[in-house]
C-alpha cells in the first residue's frame, strides 16, 4: 500500500507574461465550452519516493478551477521548469491526482468505457472506469498548516486510505456494481500524459461479477451520465482500445501489462525452482 504524505503548501504561480486578467478570461473560455468540467477540490500530486517494499506519495491540494487555468491552459508548457525531476518541473502546474481502474471479471474481460461527448475533457475517448480521491471526504477544503505532528500523522494516513476507497466508489458509482463484489485495490502505478502533464494513478482490482451481469447494473449506475458506453473486452480487444484512450489512461494499460508479466516470470520462475 502506497503511503501519503500530505503537503499543505500552496501552488506557487510563476510569471508567466501574461496577467491575472488574461489568467481569468482564459478559465472562463474553457469552462463555458466544458459544462461538464469537475469543479471541486482534488489531491495535488508533487512527487513520489519508490520505496523498498511500497511507495510514499507526497500529495497536496488543488482545484479545478486551478487545474483549468494551468493544466489545461492553452500555453500550459509555459508552467513547466526544464528539469527531469517532476515535483521541480510540475511546481506550478495543478497536476490533481487522478484514479484509474483495471478492472477484471470473473470470465476474464477488462472493463472500459466510452466517455459521453459533453464531458469537458477527451470527450468519446476510451478510458478506464475513475476519477479522482475526494478530499472533501476527510475533511479537507483548505491548506492547514497549524496540524501538530500526531494529527499530521493521522491525517497521512486518512489519505492514503482515501486513495483505495476512492477508486473503489469511482467503480461503483460509474459502473454499478456494489462494492462487495470487487477485491481490495492493487497500486500498480502512476502514470503521467505528456499533453498538460496530468497524473493519474492505477489500480487493479477484481469483480466477481459476469460480463452479462455488469452490463446490466452498468444501466442504473450513478455516474453513468459520463458515459455512453460499456465494453467487457479481451486483452487483445484492449491493446488495440488503448491506441484511442488520453494518455494517461494509455500509460494505465501499459503498466496492466507490465503487472501481468511481472506474474508470469515470478509464476515461472517458482516452477523452475521447483523442478531444480
Amino acid at each position: 500500500m502506497p503511503s501519503s504524505y500530505y503537503c499543505p503548501a500552496p501552488l506557487v504561480s510563476p510569471h508567466l507574461g501574461f496577467g491575472i486578467d488574461d489568467w481569468k478570461r482564459i478559465h472562463h473560455c474553457i469552462m463555458e465550452k466544458s459544462s461538464g468540467l469537475y469543479a471541486g477540490h482534488a489531491l495535488r500530486h508533487v512527487d513520489g519516493l519508490d520505496q523498498e517494499s511500497s511507495v510514499c506519495l507526497h500529495l497536496g491540494l488543488t482545484d479545478y478551477r486551478t487545474f483549468v487555468g494551468t493544466n489545461l491552459n492553452p500555453l500550459w508548457e509555459k508552467f513547466l521548469i526544464p528539469s527531469e525531476d517532476d515535483s521541480v518541473r510540475c511546481q506550478h502546474t495543478s497536476s490533481p491526482l487522478g484514479n484509474g481502474a483495471i478492472v477484471e471479471t470473473s470470465d476474464n474481460r477488462i472493463l472500459v468505457l466510452q466517455r459521453s461527448y459533453n464531458v469537458g475533457e477527451f470527450p468519446g475517448y476510451f478510458v478506464f472506469p475513475g476519477g479522482h480521491s475526494e478530499p472533501e471526504e476527510l475533511g479537507i477544503s483548505d491548506h492547514q498548516n497549524d496540524k501538530g505532528l500526531t494529527q499530521a500523522a493521522d491525517l497521512n494516513r486518512k489519505v492514503s486510505q482515501e486513495m483505495f476507497d476512492g477508486i473503489i466508489r469511482e467503480v461503483v458509482e460509474e459502473i454499478g456494481v456494489p462494492a462487495e463484489s470487487l477485491t481490495d485495490p492493487v497500486f500498480i502505478g502512476i502514470s503521467c500524459r505528456e499533453m498538460n502533464v496530468r497524473p493519474t494513478a492505477f489500480f487493479f482490482l477484481k469483480c466477481n461479477m459476469e460480463s452479462k451481469e455488469i452490463y446490466q447494473v452498468y444501466s442504473r449506475a450513478q455516474d453513468g451520465f459520463e458515459s455512453t458506453q460499456l465494453y467487457t473486452v479481451s486483452r487483445d480487444e484492449l491493446r488495440k482500445m488503448a491506441l484511442r484512450m488520453p494518455g494517461c489512461h494509455h500509460g494505465g494499460y501499459t503498466l496492466y501489462e507490465l503487472m501481468i508479466q511481472t506474474v508470469e516470470d515470478a509464476r515461472q520462475s517458482s516452477v523452475s525452482t521447483m523442478i531444480a
